[in-house]
C-alpha cells in the first residue's frame, strides 16, 4: 500500500513555517516512515507531481502569481492547511493593506531613503507578477481545511497536526501548542 502523500508551498512569506517543518529534528526519520513528500523544500521537487493528501501552505497571496500557485496547490490536496499568520491572516505582509497600493510603489520604487531609480519609472516588466490590491489569506482565496496558528507554528504542532491526520486521529491541539504568552 502506498504512503500517504504531503507536499508544501510558500507564497507571501518568510519561509519560517518550512524552517518549523525541519526543526522537528530526528522525528523526520519517523516522518518519512509515514509519508511520502511529493513538492517540498525537503526534496527540492519544485512542482506538485500529482494528487496528494495533504498540503502545508505558507505566506499570503499579495500577487497574481500567489494566488495561481494556490489555486493550482488547492486542486491537487485532499486535505489543505494554512501554516503561519501570514497564511491565516495575512501576517506582516499585510500591513501593507493600510496603504493605497499607489503609495506603496512610489515609497518602493520612486521616493524611499535607499531608492535609486534615474528613469524614474515603476517596474512594469510582464515578468513582473500584478500586485493584488491588498495581502489576502488563503482562506479568502481558496477552501482551507485546518489553520495551524503561530509566527510560526512551533515543530510540535505541526508535528502533533500531521500525525494526528496521518494516523486517523482528530486534530486536537494543547493549549500549550498554540499559545503565544
Amino acid at each position: 500500500m502506498a504512503k500517504p502523500k504531503v507536499a508544501t508551498t510558500s507564497l507571501c512569506g518568510c519561509f519560517g513555517c518550512h524552517m518549523s517543518l525541519l526543526d522537528i529534528d530526528e522525528r523526520i526519520l519517523e516522518l518519512v516512515q509515514l509519508i511520502d513528500f511529493d513538492r517540498s523544500p525537503i526534496n527540492d521537487i519544485k512542482s506538485i507531481e500529482g494528487p496528494v493528501d495533504i498540503g502545508l501552505i505558507e505566506g499570503g497571496c499579495c500577487n497574481e502569481e500567489n494566488v495561481k500557485v494556490l489555486q493550482d496547490f488547492r486542486k491537487h490536496c485532499k486535505i489543505l492547511i494554512s501554516v503561519g499568520d501570514c497564511a491565516i491572516n495575512g501576517g506582516i505582509p499585510a500591513m501593507r493593506n493600510m496603504v493605497p497600493l499607489e503609495e506603496c510603489y512610489e515609497e518602493a520604487f520612486l521616493n524611499g531613503p535607499t531608492v535609486v531609480n534615474p528613469s524614474g519609472k515603476v517596474p512594469d516588466d510582464e515578468e513582473i507578477p500584478l500586485l493584488l490590491d491588498q495581502v489576502y489569506p488563503c482562506h479568502e482565496v481558496v477552501k482551507v481545511d485546518y489553520h495551524l496558528p503561530g509566527c510560526p507554528p512551533s515543530a510540535d504542532t505541526l508535528w502533533e497536526a500531521l500525525t494526528a491526520l496521518l494516523t486517523d486521529r482528530p486534530v486536537e491541539l494543547s493549549y500549550e501548542l498554540v499559545k503565544y504568552d
